[in-house]
């Protein structure tokens, strides 16, 4: 531990700056600025290094904090990076997007502000990029055993990058035409430029992974070829059912799913030709859902030239403090200002959305009514019903699963009562050499759970095909977040 009393001497909390709003709505580089050198140091030293740092436990990944900080504090960042890389294949991935439930669980968070560690983490990664130090690291040996990914979102490049170094041969499946899942085509610019991904990509392709695009497996390839072909498969497809909302109106044109609209919009900044895009340009966007996703529409929807955003919740408006029933080191539901928030727009709680207004076909607006609980469940009150104008409706709610069809119909794969891939302790479906990580396994969750899984079910896979297994495996299938007793 570098300075014993540096949470006593430095009590701020500084987080990355970000640009000015009115900057940033002009493009669609990141919000945040980098972080000076004299600052990390500050903010690294506040860092108490716990005789049992929950730190390790909020984080699925078991990433060493407390070390990578102090290394910080010394000035040491190549060997920070080290160290952090060695828990994390994509510091710079969960840097930026990943909600921190390690700085949830930070001791010094009891009485001060957490650490900033994410924070942290992301210019650490940056720093070893801008320094070269991040390489290739090649396998020791090489074995003949092949192994398929399906999906090349963070579940799915973790699982490849920790079997392409543990010597087997792997392919990694995409049915988009470029890869990344989620990280491209879901994850707007300004939260993440695709150069931080596509640099990453450099490394895997250089350790020897290979990459399959515009390749659908149920449909361009058959299930019973992949199989033949490799001795393992990997399904890391994620999470991409959207919850829909069945009421009347929604057959009307102006309503969409968030990420069919996120989707469309990060391919046209990545200068490719989008035909009938959605287009937020001139018109009243309300959105369905006030988690991240919705935040992610509402930065999108500025950028485009909205006329208004307005983000409905059919929830409670979350505290500004830690509430008494999520105490430490659980991670609390706060009331958050992210930078798409700072940027304008109006919320609102306790919503029901009751109906989609149109005329002539299109939406014009969208009627809601304050929420009620009646035995436990939520209802709209009656007599509180108003219209909100509208000429895009975007639904953000979430997601159910992964799509059954290609999966149940030709891989005989089962599902459990969740509406997610069935797997055994060790990340094996039943198909004996067919593997779930990720979001398809787990349903909805963090990229930072991704990650961590797509890790562990390497570990099986490696354990599978060669008897015994060196790999690291942060988390179980049946892990979760920490939670009341």
């Amino acid at each position: 531990m570098a300075d014993p009393r540096g949470f006593l001497k430095v009590r701020e909390r500084q987080t990355q700056p970000r640009r000015p709003v009115p900057v940033r709505l002009m493009d669609w580089k990141e919000v945040y600025e980098r972080q000076q050198a004299g600052t990390l140091h500050d903010q690294a030293s506040r860092c108490m290094d716990c005789g049992i740092p929950f730190c390790h436990q909020g984080c699925p990944l078991g990433n060493l904090i407390p070390e990578w900080n102090d290394l910080v504090y010394r000035g040491r960042m190549e060997e920070a990076s080290e160290r952090l890389h060695a828990t994390n294949n994509f510091p710079e991935f969960t840097g930026r997007l990943c909600p921190a439930p390690c700085e949830s669980s930070c001791v010094l968070g009891i009485n001060q502000p957490a650490v900033t560690i994410k924070q942290m983490e992301a210019e650490i990664a940056d720093q070893a990029f801008d320094d070269d130090n991040v390489e290739p690291i090649l396998p020791q040996r090489h074995t003949d055993q092949t192994v398929a990914v399906i999906g090349s979102g963070p579940a799915g490049l973790a699982t490849a990058q920790q079997l392409t170094r543990a010597g087997h041969t792997v392919a990694v499946y995409e049915r988009d035409d470029a890869v990344g899942g989620l990280l491209r085509y879901g994850i707007p610019d300004f939260k993440m430029d695709k150069a931080i991904l596509d640099r990453r990509l450099e490394q895997m392709r250089a350790e020897g992974t290979r990459f399959r695009t515009n390749v659908a497996v149920g449909k361009d390839i058959s299930w019973d070829q992949l199989r033949r072909r490799y001795d393992a498969v990997v399904v890391a497809t994620g999470s991409t059912v959207p919850r829909d909302l069945p009421i009347p109106g929604r057959e009307l044109d102006g309503v969409h799913f968030a990420m069919d609209y996120l989707t469309q919009s990060n391919r046209a900044v990545a200068g490719e030709e989008v035909a009938d895009q959605i287009h937020a340009k001139g018109k009243h966007v309300v959105i369905l859902g006030g988690g991240d996703t919705g935040a992610d529409c509402i930065g999108t929807s500025h950028r485009h030239g909205a006329a208004s955003v307005t983000t409905l919740a059919i929830g409670k408006e979350p505290p500004l403090e830690r509430p008494g029933h999520q105490p430490w080191p659980m991670m609390p539901t706060l009331f958050e200002v992210q930078s798409a928030h700072e940027e304008g727009g109006d919320r609102t709680y306790l919503a029901s959305t009751v109906e989609f207004v149109g005329e002539g076909g299109r939406v014009t607006g969208v009627t809601v009514a304050e929420t009620e609980f009646v035995d436990g469940k939520r209802l709209p009150k009656a007599g509180t019903e108003r219209t909100i104008k509208a000429d895009l409706v975007l639904l953000a709610l979430g997601f159910t699963g992964p799509e059954p069809a290609g999966l149940q119909q030709q891989a005989g794969t089962e599902f459990d009562d969740r509406g997610n891939v069935a797997r055994d302790g060790y990340y094996m479906t039943n198909t004996p050499g067919v593997f779930a990580a990720g979001d398809a396994g787990r349903g909805q969750s963090l990229i930072v759970w991704a990650i961590a899984e797509g890790r562990a079910c390497a570990a099986a896979v490696d354990k599978y095909l060669m008897g015994e297994t060196r790999l690291p495996a942060p988390v179980a299938p049946t892990d979760r977040a920490i939670s009341m007793l």
